[in-house]
């Protein structure tokens, strides 16, 4: 499953799985528009692991 959204700063996304735990996923940032990336502030459980795609894909890239 996919989904594509578009958020400004403040707004939030949750993730919540079949028992109930939440995943917190906020806006806190953009730079202006000769910037390449938006700020993420992500809250989860401590059972859950978040790990940057580039280090979770092995890939050495930025």
């Amino acid at each position: 499953m996919a989904l594509t959204l578009g958020r400004k700063p403040g707004e939030k996304v949750y993730l919540v799985d079949n028992q109930g735990r939440e995943i917190e996923i906020e806006v806190v940032r953009r730079e202006d528009k000769l910037s390449n990336y938006t700020q993420l502030r992500i809250s989860a459980p401590q059972e859950f692991q978040i790990i940057r795609g580039e280090i979770f894909n092995g890939s050495d890239s930025n």
